[in-house]
């Protein structure tokens, strides 16, 4: 009975035994967890201080993420410069010309909306169109450009358009850039590399005819012309003209108009008395001050001589250039 007893006890005790050691950690698990467990942690708080304040909730539990730029991050987005707006090939002083300035190409001439390009040089300038004639007007400028007419006129000077002034599609009157330019003082520039035009103000207006056209030039050339083709077109007459004034810039001849007019054998009028008698008509007048701005008929170009008969001793000895109107014109 004893032995029972004992052997019951003894078995009691190693059933604590076991149930003690079951719950006891293992100690090499346990010494892992103690060395892991503070890099966990801070690793943990590391991170959680890298992050923003910003930064946007996780989309795993629902939350709604917000957009937040990345600038906040540290990373800024460069930003795209700007569109130029506007005609880049056309630059008025330093910027884009608007896009209504319209400019087009013709006959190697570059055309622009006049009352545009009016609006950027002189910002309060008066503009008066009826659909056929634009005045321009400033404190130092009177313009007026007639659709179909071969000139502009500007402060009483007169610059020569061969393509004559023109209408856009958008029904605008269009001149030559440099006329324009011309008649408010600016300069117009052009690098061929790149295709760009400039536009520079500079006085705002051109000189006025009563100051830069040579009076006496201008009474003797307004006078030959009229003797010599005043019944031809415009250009006929200019065409004279210019023949005359090739002579006064050839040193094979007198410097100045009346000088080349006197010469022996030339303009017979001229030693009558009649030419100085004429009363030239006002077509003729503007034809004289076209050449004396500078406005040369391309055809005729570099004449020194012209006659309407075929037996002249220009047409014996010198070569033709250009049948022009009623006249023959030679080098």
């Amino acid at each position: 009975m004893k032995r029972k007893l004992f052997s019951a006890m003894l078995s009691a005790f190693a059933l604590l035994l076991l149930m003690g050691a079951a719950a006891e950690p293992n100690p090499a698990y346990a010494l892992l967890a103690e060395e892991e467990s503070p890099a966990s942690q801070e690793m943990e708080l590391e991170t959680e201080a890298q992050l923003p304040e910003e930064f946007p909730a996780s989309e795993e539990n629902g939350d709604s993420v917000p957009e937040t730029p990345l600038e906040d991050f540290g990373n800024p987005v460069p930003e795209a410069p700007p569109a130029a707006a506007g005609d880049s090939k056309l630059l008025i002083n330093g910027q884009p010309a608007p896009e209504g300035i319209s400019r087009y190409v013709q006959m190697g001439t570059t055309y622009v909306a006049l009352e545009v390009l009016a609006k950027e040089l002189a910002p309060a300038v008066q503009v008066n169109w009826d659909g056929a004639t634009m005045t321009v007007v400033t404190d130092q400028l009177t313009m007026t450009a007639k659709v179909g007419q071969l000139y502009v006129e500007a402060n009483g000077r007169y610059l020569y358009v061969p393509e004559a002034v023109q209408l856009t599609e958008a029904g605008q009157a269009a001149v030559p850039l440099r006329a324009a330019a011309e008649a408010f003082g600016a300069q117009v520039g052009y690098d061929a590399a790149t295709g760009v035009a400039t536009v520079t103000s500079g006085s705002g207006a051109i000189l006025s005819g009563d100051s830069f056209y040579n009076q006496d030039d201008l009474f003797w050339l307004s006078r030959v012309i009229y003797r010599e083709s005043g019944n031809q077109s415009l250009e006929g007459q200019m065409a004279v003209g210019n023949v005359v004034l090739n002579r006064v810039a050839d040193p094979a001849f007198p410097d100045t108009v009346e000088g080349v007019l006197a010469q022996k054998n030339q303009f017979t009028t001229y030693k009558s008395g009649v030419l100085r008698k004429t009363e030239p008509s006002a077509k003729s007048i503007i034809a004289a001050k076209l050449v004396l701005d500078g406005g040369v008929v391309k055809e005729t170009r570099g004449a020194l001589f012209f006659d309407c008969t075929n037996n002249s001793w220009a047409a014996r000895n010198k070569q033709l250039i250009a049948t022009f109107g009623d006249h023959n014109f030679y080098g």
